[in-house]
């Protein structure tokens, strides 16, 4: 899991590793400044749908025992529905915690 890209996100992988078919995201920070150049503010700003996959779980189990592969890697840019998933804290950092079933789309 540990790369160049993503030293920081490896290393919270590390710290809690998803179950099953979860999938562990961080959303991207929501645009402060318009394109104007007008500065909003924290409650102007709308929740980004947008997330970067930080962890993944095996996937999901059939009932004959098999693994489902997991259809995102760590590193991906997915689409998140508008409410949904759980939210975790690790450290100073605020993920979400999905069902790979949730996550409406990749980002290529």
């Amino acid at each position: 899991l540990a790369t160049r890209r993503f030293p920081v996100m490896a290393s919270i992988a590390k710290k809690l590793i998803p179950l099953a078919d979860r999938v562990l995201v961080k959303r991207v920070m929501a645009q402060a400044q318009t394109a104007g150049g007008i500065y909003l503010p924290d409650a102007a700003q709308t929740k980004q749908n947008e997330a970067e996959v930080v962890a993944v779980g095996p996937g999901a189990r059939t009932v004959e025992g098999t693994i489902l592969p997991v259809n995102v890697a760590v590193g991906d840019k997915v689409l998140l529905p508008e409410y949904g998933g759980s939210t975790v804290k690790i450290g100073d950092e605020e993920f979400n915690l999905f069902k790979e079933a949730e996550i409406l789309g990749k980002f290529e």
